[in-house]
């Protein structure tokens, strides 16, 4: 699920937000604050993936306050506002909902969020696209050893190198082969054509040892040694 935060100083902004938030299959809402400095203190707190943003709000803009901070989740701008369009893409917004928010424009923004975050895979394809530095990465499935959560972020370690990516582990979990890739800890995911060894504690995959969680033992049962 994408976990999402409202920050809107105008309740009926919310409550529609929050409308078009629950109904959607994919989304998740975490938190909805009303002014910057909450949202600041539940972005501490929560892991959050995206950010509905309005422009114009008390004491700091939605624009001054996404340029502080120094790990964002992605971010839609909502507002009244259309002269601040412009300022929205530089600072790398994926949308810019003009007030009133219609159901069919957030469907389309969403659509267009998953679409750059990373495009969605079925079973049959042998590959993944991630955001990575602003750019779309294809990934053959093949490549990728294992993925491991570091703070709000996931590392892939590939054939071709190391990449970062914004997004969850559960996130990632559902977007790879359930056949192909394993979760072994709450911080590793494993593509099982790599185990070399496995252990009671842990295992070996391109000679790289993984801690096993406990409550990820169970994963394991189906893993061929």
């Amino acid at each position: 699920m994408i976990k999402c935060l409202i920050v809107d100083d105008e309740p009926l902004a919310q409550d529609i937000l929050e409308t078009y938030i629950n109904s959607h299959e994919n989304l998740c809402l975490v938190k909805k604050s009303s002014t910057a400095f909450e949202a600041f203190e539940i972005l501490h707190q929560q892991q959050i993936d995206l950010m509905f943003l309005d422009v114009k709000m008390p004491a700091l803009s939605g624009i001054d306050f996404l340029k502080s901070l120094k790990n964002p989740p992605a971010v839609i701008f909502t507002t009244a506002f259309p002269e601040y369009a412009v300022t929205s893409y530089e600072l790398e917004a994926v949308d810019y909902l003009l007030k009133p928010i219609t159901n069919e424009r957030f469907q389309k923004s969403i659509q267009k969020f998953l679409k750059l975050t990373v495009m969605a895979v079925d079973e049959e394809k042998d590959y993944t696209y991630f955001k990575v530095s602003g750019k779309l990465l294809k990934v053959l499935h093949i490549e990728l050893f294992y993925a491991q959560s570091i703070k709000d972020y996931i590392m892939l370690y590939t054939r071709n190198g190391n990449f970062m990516v914004h997004m969850t582990m559960k996130y990632l979990e559902e977007l790879l082969p359930k056949k192909q890739f394993v979760r072994i800890h709450r911080s590793y995911l494993i593509n099982q054509d790599y185990l070399l060894e496995m252990g009671k504690n842990q295992v070996r995959i391109h000679n790289v040892e993984i801690p096993i969680g406990e409550n990820y033992r169970k994963n394991l049962a189906a893993v061929k040694s």
